[in-house]
């Protein structure tokens, strides 16, 4: 491949023409995949008043390795001219497992990168998720039980904050294509060994339960980004709908929750009476970690003509009333 022809993708997939005239945040680790994301966007970037910055995270997991990633960064952005703002970790507690900790150095990178991206005024924050991450974020969730939201992966568009919105424009482009476009620059970038650990769910997908699938289709990687594209598809026709319903049958109460017109329901399916729920858990910021098909089936239930009056206690205290016609949610 040669240089062009990435930049040529990416910037049919997210036109410089839309970022330019911003401030826009690069998130870098040092890893092949974001470094091609900065390399490409300094090149498309030929005009426009907006500035590049670039943020990295150390999470100090791995020892030198970690410290040899943030010196590469950082001669990397002076290499190019670019500001870099880093930020670092404090000792992450014990977790129940790789993926646990996993979890948690993901919610610290991001709370760096919003807060980063509010202080430099970005617009944008862009990440470089690729096709195959998403391959392997799909069939992750498949694993673990998902719906149709779920099985359409990483959203390619995602609001962080009322300021900041984060892009994915690489979710077209293959790894492969990634380490090409690297090759064909001379540009170097860091290996993390972390990756070939198989304490972590995600790098077991990747180095085993993927190569064997290919066993039986050698295309399994496609099969699964066409199941995320159909997923989407269909996830935005159910999220119309559920902002019909949410509009129809729902009463914000401010502070005291929302309360939930049951007759305005009744002819609505399941499905969509669970998405409804999901709907306003996302509105109200409630917790929605500890909130599986279980809860969300039980919760619905109270919703259907033939549930009496009744309370339940839903993770994340909150509070689930119903009087003969009415939902009341609030948090305790």
């Amino acid at each position: 491949m040669s240089a062009a022809t990435l930049e040529s993708q990416l910037a049919q997939t997210w036109p410089p023409a839309a970022w330019q005239e911003v401030t826009t945040l690069v998130a870098v680790s040092g890893g092949a995949d974001s470094v091609a994301l900065l390399r490409a966007m300094v090149t498309l970037k030929t005009a426009g008043v907006g500035r590049l910055a670039v943020a990295h995270f150390n999470h100090g997991l791995r020892g030198a390795d970690s410290a040899a990633d943030e010196a590469f960064v950082r001669q990397l952005c002076q290499g190019l001219g670019l500001p870099c703002e880093v930020g670092h970790a404090s000792p992450m507690p014990d977790t129940s497992g790789g993926d646990g900790r996993e979890g948690l150095a993901r919610r610290l990178r991001y709370d760096f990168f919003q807060a980063a991206a509010e202080r430099w005024g970005a617009r944008y924050l862009a990440t470089a998720h690729t096709a195959d991450d998403q391959a392997e974020t799909i069939l992750h969730r498949i694993l673990r039980g998902t719906g149709i939201a779920g099985l359409a992966g990483i959203a390619r568009v995602r609001v962080l904050s009322p300021a900041v919105t984060v892009i994915r424009p690489m979710l077209g482009i293959r790894r492969a294509e990634v380490l090409e476009y690297l090759q064909a620059l001379g540009q170097s970038y860091r290996l993390d060994r972390s990756n070939l650990e198989p304490c972590y769910t995600r790098n077991r997908i990747r180095l085993q339960l993927l190569p064997e699938l290919a066993r039986y289709n050698s295309a399994v990687q496609d099969a699964i980004l066409r199941l995320g594209g159909l997923a989407s598809e269909v996830q935005q026709v159910v999220d119309g709908l559920v902002d019909s319903l949410y509009e129809r049958s729902v009463c914000p109460l401010g502070d005291q929750g929302v309360c939930l017109d049951l007759p305005a329901l009744v002819a609505s399916p399941p499905y969509l009476l669970r998405e409804l729920l999901q709907a306003i858990w996302h509105r109200q910021g409630w917790p929605l970690q500890a909130m599986g098909y279980a809860q969300w089936e039980a919760l619905a239930g109270m919703l259907r003509p033939e549930s009496g009056p009744g309370k339940q206690v839903l993770p994340g205290q909150i509070l689930a009333v119903r009087t003969a016609d009415q939902l009341l949610l609030r948090a305790q």
